[in-house]
């Protein structure tokens, strides 16, 4: 029973957490509509499994690669560009919700939008350090079994993929009450935000590269 609620703690804590993440699917959900919001989180969701399989099957190579000074300077540098360059691209262009009326309209391909959401996921170089962490500090400290260890990650990321696709949901739900200005005020605040994150994450790895 511990077990079950350690994970939905976890998968409750990724939830919470103000970040890159949250208000793309916010503004994907916003503009684009449901189906086109839970896309872009298929797209996170996988990644985060690539990387649970990857501290899982190859943890001595996985530790010696999270504390390996490069790898988290250059994901830092990539990671930034990415979220930088996709902040930018928001701020940009317009909404197209001032194109089409009162409904959404997906205006990204299904591809593209998937690749959105791997990408910032993967580029984070603090994703792996966290699934790295949940191995070492629950998977290994309380010595799960492959079976326990299987339910312990499924059970955070059904946690990571409901709250996910929630906010979408909602997003969607909020979109019909607001005006014009106020989904262009959402595009505005995810783009700048995306940039924000972007340089913050610039600083972290040149000013606490160890942390």
């Amino acid at each position: 029973m511990e077990l079950i609620w350690d994970a939905i703690k976890l998968g409750l804590f990724l939830a919470a957490l103000p970040g890159p993440i949250l208000f793309t699917l916010i503004q994907t959900g916003v503009e684009e509509g449901t189906k086109a919001g839970l896309i872009l989180g298929s797209g996170i969701w996988i990644s985060d499994v690539l990387f649970i399989l990857f501290v899982y099957f190859g943890l001595t190579y996985a530790a010696e690669v999270v504390q390996s000074q490069s790898f988290i300077l250059w994901t830092g540098i990539i990671g930034a560009i990415i979220l930088i360059g996709f902040g930018l691209g928001i701020m940009i262009t317009k909404a197209p919700f001032f194109e089409h009326g009162q409904e959404t309209h997906r205006y990204h391909s299904y591809n593209s939008l998937w690749t959105k959401g791997f990408l910032i996921n993967t580029v984070n170089p603090f994703t792996v350090l966290f699934w790295f962490g949940v191995m070492t500090t629950f998977v290994l400290a309380q010595n799960y079994t492959e079976q326990q260890a299987f339910v312990f990650f499924g059970i955070i990321l059904f946690m990571i993929v409901l709250t996910d696709a929630l906010k979408v949901i909602l997003s969607k739900k909020i979109r019909k009450f607001l005006k014009p200005v106020h989904v262009e005020w959402v595009r505005r605040i995810t783009g700048a935000l995306l940039i924000v994150f972007g340089i913050a994450l610039v600083f972290r790895v040149f000013l606490f590269p160890g942390n």
